[in-house]
């Protein structure tokens, strides 16, 4: 069973790469170039998850947490904050927002408990921009540099837990015909303005995302299993065509579309891959 020792033993850890003594790669890190190696240990993370794999998952989780440790170690080195201070931080608001299980507050459901969450960050992003005298949005929390999707997902999840939605899903996929129809007007002109075609395609976009939070999918996920199966279901026309000998110019789309449709029939009569739809 681990203990607080070993969380302080992996602190002084970085602490040692990170002195004269240490690695000489380790020294050179700033948070700036931390940031691409913690994106990639979060996909990790997210991969392992999603294949159900529980030994890469507690891996993953290790190489994540050293990289949460690297951060705070650099933060430290400048006098900024320290990994206590930030666990403290993380602990007073949690305790602080969830009043129903440390405070008095009752609560009926998830939907609730969400609302209120949202009405407590409120509050914080209040007193903050009053004490910084600028304008507050709850949109604040919401990153700019996530995935474009993932950002669209998050948005709009904030937004609808205070009533700005859709109130049925027909509406979500009327929307979406609707932004279609824009974008075929836009290829269809005798001018095709390219500004106009990428503002009609991120439309519909920010609808589909909206759409995939509407029926419980997170975005992000649905798109990856999406890819992984368009990686499957390729890689069976490009087994077909070393099959042939020939050269891919010389084999008609119909061709190609048959490969893949044989793909699916195959991935309908194999059991399904944990996690992805066959259809």
């Amino acid at each position: 069973m681990g203990t607080s020792k070993q969380l302080e033993s992996l602190v002084e850890l970085m602490a040692r790469l990170r002195s004269p003594e240490g690695c000489p790669w380790d020294r050179e890190q700033t948070f700036s170039s931390l940031g691409p190696m913690l994106i990639e240990e979060a996909y990790e993370l997210l991969d392992a998850v999603e294949a159900g794999d529980w030994n890469e998952l507690r891996d993953e989780l290790g190489d994540m947490l050293f990289q949460l440790v690297f951060y705070a170690q650099l933060g430290a080195e400048s006098g900024r904050f320290t990994i206590w201070d930030s666990i403290g931080r993380v602990h007073e608001k949690m305790v602080r927002r969830h009043p129903h299980v440390f405070g008095e507050e009752k609560v009926e459901s998830t939907a609730e408990v969400l609302s209120n969450w949202e009405a407590i960050k409120a509050a914080e992003r209040s007193a903050g921009a009053a004490q910084a005298s600028a304008p507050a949005s709850m949109l604040d929390g919401v990153s700019r540099r996530l995935p474009a999707l993932l950002e669209a997902h998050q948005l709009t999840t904030k937004a609808a837990r205070v009533g700005f939605d859709w109130p049925a899903v027909d509406q979500i996929l009327e929307k979406l015909e609707e932004e279609v129809a824009e974008l075929r007007a836009e290829l269809r002109a005798h001018e095709v303005d390219q500004r106009r075609v990428d503002e009609e395609v991120g439309d519909i976009l920010f609808v589909v995302a909206n759409l995939a939070r509407r029926v419980g999918t997170e975005p992000e996920t649905g798109l990856r299993a999406a890819n992984r199966k368009f990686r499957r279901r390729f890689g069976h026309i490009e087994r077909r065509m070393a099959e042939r000998g020939g050269e891919w110019r010389e084999v008609t789309l119909a061709t190609l579309d048959q490969f893949w449709e044989e793909a699916k029939r195959l991935e309908r009569e194999s059991p399904a891959v944990e996690g992805e739809s066959q259809a």
